[in-house]
């Protein structure tokens, strides 16, 4: 096993580190003792690169509150503790950080938010900034490796200096891109133990009363921090016409594009530190704004009535990251001038890419659940977050909805109790992954159970977090460690959630008729049904290959039914038409089967009426013809 340099490299060494790597080695040598997360892209490495560490405990919660929930009291203990999350996750965190805003923290409490700017891989674009001005709370904004490591360390002081909670903003630029970062030593911090204090820790309505007045008196001093704080930085530039304002990765892009004009680069950028600003604005002739997403500064600077004039979104997008190709012309086009077109000095015909959208891995548990349900009429299906999403398109174009992790619960009961005439004899399908039920699917079952709704239940144990990279969950029986732990069994957990027996069935997804046959029976029964499918994901280890699959030129006709599996080792080798005696034309599509990608998984065989799919001889295995 290669050494790992994140976890042993002394103070000094020059590390070439992801946002999230030097995320994980700057929670460690501020001397957490805690750290838990859920996974979440483009957060998720900082957790399984912080699990190696000594003398830190690290978990994978069942989702964002429980884990901050973790992270706060092992703070009230007295422990530095640290939670992480992606934008979405905050969401369902928030309960928890609104009310611990007002209580405050003992040991430093550190979350860091990270903002999928650009959609790579959400199904919405926050901004998370906001929680900053919603909660009262200190944001740090790095933009890039080092301000990454060296803002999460600072903002442990911070915390335990003014007595709250502290946001480091990221973006998936910050967490995924790398850069050098010099990495320090572990600082030891011992934790005094939890101090009983009902007054101050028993949030009901009088103790977080008498907290307001000193989360108002914090916002003052904070703002104090904001003006001296060494992260916001001005740059000269001698090209006066605008001076920009920027945070995070927007700085590179500005930097990049204009590097002869002023620059104030807010890096502790909530509090505003405005006379920080008010200063700047009086050296130049205008203000623009650069930030990713929402227009925060913008909008706060244009009420605190500046001496210049501020632009931002009304010549900037306010979605997406802001690239040097959108700030220049936007810039140029203030400016009057028009943004100068470099011309290459050869041009090269490029062909256009053949379009690859997202789809499933080869073999992937999920592929025969959704060639069923393409296949089972009159139904309604509501989809969950997950690999299982990629169900809504091709070849399977089975979802009718995705809305956020568990949902698909309360809306499938929702589309039962709202059902109009066109829908009376239309079946409900709600289909969730194994993780995303045990993260927020579980009410939404009770509630159907309790409220006696006709819907059907794909729950679809994978044993992994598969979307994000195959973590470990409370349905795998591993923790982050690797290490055995109970693993929940999800026909009790369902049968005690309000689901009778006889309707509680468990499949192998990859036996198509009893897969069809339950789907089909339980579709018509009146009441709540759960069908459990019970194979891992084919990226994790506790999935068994078998001898893969080729295709028999001789056998095969064309008809094209393997491919409705959508496993991505089938490929069409050539198509054709053929006229059958009623004289209708049909379309042929002759196939093969990428043998190095297929594990052997059995869906394609029973699609394939000529029975031209068959096992390859293993003395062939991994060579990509067809026999």
């Amino acid at each position: 096993m290669s050494e790992n340099k994140l976890v042993n490299s002394p103070g000094g060494t020059p590390l070439l580190l992801s946002g999230n790597e030097a995320t994980a080695r700057a929670v460690w040598e501020a001397g957490a003792r805690v750290a838990a997360a859920y996974p979440g892209t483009p957060s998720t490495e900082i957790l399984e690169n912080l699990a190696p560490f000594p003398d830190i405990y690290t978990e994978w919660s069942v989702n964002e509150k429980v884990s901050l929930e973790v992270a706060i009291g092992a703070s009230l203990a007295g422990s530095r503790s640290y939670c992480a999350m992606k934008h979405v996750g905050m969401n369902v965190a928030s309960d928890a950080l609104m009310t611990q805003t007002l209580a405050g923290v003992v040991g430093g409490l550190v979350i860091s938010i990270a903002d999928d700017v650009g959609f790579s891989s959400s199904q919405n674009e926050q901004d998370s900034r906001y929680w900053g001005r919603f909660a009262h709370l200190p944001i740090l904004e790095p933009a890039d490796s080092q301000e990454t490591y060296e803002m999460t360390r600072a903002a442990f002081e911070i915390s335990e200096a003014y007595d709250t909670p502290v946001i480091v903003r990221m973006t998936t630029r910050i967490c995924h891109v790398k850069a050098m970062v010099t990495v320090g030593e572990r600082i030891n911090k011992t934790a005094p133990g939890f101090i009983r204090d009902p007054a101050r820790w028993v949030m009901v309505p009088g103790a977080a009363k008498r907290q307001l007045p000193k989360m108002l008196e914090r916002d003052g001093k904070l703002k104090l921090e904001s003006e001296k704080s060494p992260f916001n930085i001005l740059e000269e530039g001698s090209d006066k016409r605008i001076g920009f304002v920027t945070s995070g990765p927007a700085y590179m892009h500005v930097r990049e594009s204009y590097p002869d004009m002023p620059l104030l680069k807010l890096g502790f950028s909530h509090p505003l530190p405005m006379d920080i600003i008010r200063n700047f604005a009086n050296t130049v002739e205008r203000i623009v704004v650069v930030e990713e997403t929402e227009p925060l500064v913008e909008n706060e600077l244009n009420g605190a009535k500046l001496s210049v004039e501020v632009h931002g979104k009304d010549i900037l997008p306010a979605t997406d990251e802001l690239s040097p190709a959108i700030i220049k012309p936007a810039i140029d086009g203030l400016l009057g001038i028009e943004t100068a077109v470099v011309e290459a000095a050869e041009t090269i015909p490029i062909e256009p890419l053949f379009p690859r959208p997202p789809t499933m891995c080869s073999a992937c548990p999920h592929l025969g659940v959704f060639y069923t349900l393409s296949r089972v009429r009159n139904i309604h299906i509501s989809g969950d977050i997950g690999c299982y999403t990629l169900g809504a398109g091709q070849p399977w174009e089975a979802l009718d909805t995705t809305i956020s992790m568990g949902a698909s619960m309360g809306i499938a009961l929702g589309l039962d109790k709202g059902r109009g005439e066109s829908d009376s004899k239309k079946a409900i399908v709600a289909v969730i992954g194994d993780s995303t039920f045990l993260h927020m699917g579980m009410q939404g079952l009770l509630d159907i159970t309790y409220n006696k709704g006709n819907v059907t239940i794909l729950l679809l144990d994978n044993r992994a977090v598969g979307m994000t990279g195959g973590q470990e969950n409370p349905g795998s029986g591993r923790d982050l460690q690797g290490e055995e732990t109970p693993r929940v069994d999800f026909v009790k957990l369902v049968e005690a959630l309000g689901v009778a027996p006889e309707r509680v069935h468990t499949i192998d997804p990859y036996q198509l008729p009893d897969l069809f046959k339950t789907i089909r029976k339980e579709v018509k029964i009146p009441e709540p049904s759960v069908i459990i499918t019970d194979q891992p994901c084919v990226l994790i280890d506790h999935y068994i290959h078998k001898p893969a699959y080729t295709v028999v030129d001789d056998k095969c006709t064309g008809c094209g039914n393997c491919l409705d599996v959508g496993c991505p080792a089938i490929l069409v080798t050539r198509r054709g038409k053929e006229t059958k005696p009623n004289g209708k034309e049909v379309d042929l599509a002759f196939v093969r089967i990428e043998t190095a990608a297929c594990t052997g998984c059995d869906l394609c065989p029973k699609t394939c009426a000529p029975e031209a799919i068959i096992p390859l001889p293993t003395q062939a295995k991994g060579c990509a013809s067809h026999g």
